[in-house]
């Protein structure tokens, strides 16, 4: 008696390329082979702009900048502005402790995605505590804001969601209690 299970010995055996089974699952390591040479060629080709090789010294750097932050905040300085599309210029007022804050201000208006699309101006603040300075037109998104002296002793920063805020004010903070 023959067995159901038994093969047809009238049916050919198909070899085991002509088979789709080992294909489909062979499929699995040759696409992770893909992924592997596509990520390769990623890491190889771009550059790591989060990676610095002085990180000691940029730390340091930074310490440095939190003490031109609490320089601004003994100082009380205030800083407002809004951005005029139609002129394209950037208009605002800067005060220390309520008096008008005059002489040459940094300001750095930092894209938050693209460095390229950074803004960079150095303006004059008149007696009033007043400045206008010339911009291209600003692009929607966030923004980071950073105002300093020209001597570089004192800095603020905020950030700025344009155009949904039409304007922007930038109070350094109280200095910590020591």
């Amino acid at each position: 008696m023959q067995s159901a299970n038994a093969f047809n010995k009238n049916s050919p055996v198909k070899p085991w390329y002509a088979q789709r089974w080992p294909w489909l699952l062979m499929l699995g390591p040759f696409v992770v082979i893909l992924a592997g040479i596509y990520t390769t060629w990623l890491a190889v080709t771009r550059p790591d702009a989060m990676v610095v090789d002085d990180y000691y010294v940029r730390g340091k750097a930074i310490n440095q900048d939190l003490s031109r932050d609490r320089v601004a905040a003994a100082m009380r300085v205030s800083m407002s502005a809004q951005y005029v599309p139609d002129s394209g210029q950037i208009r605002g007022s800067l005060f220390a402790a309520g008096v008008p804050l005059a002489g040459k201000i940094d300001l750095h208006l930092a894209h938050a995605t693209q460095p390229q699309k950074d803004l960079h101006v150095i303006t004059d603040v008149d007696q009033a505590g007043h400045f206008s300075a010339a911009l291209p037109m600003l692009e929607r998104g966030r923004w980071q804001v950073l105002v300093e002296s020209e001597q570089r002793n004192w800095r603020l920063n905020g950030s700025w969601k344009w155009p949904e805020q039409k304007a922007i004010e930038i109070v350094a903070d109280l200095p910590p209690a020591e």
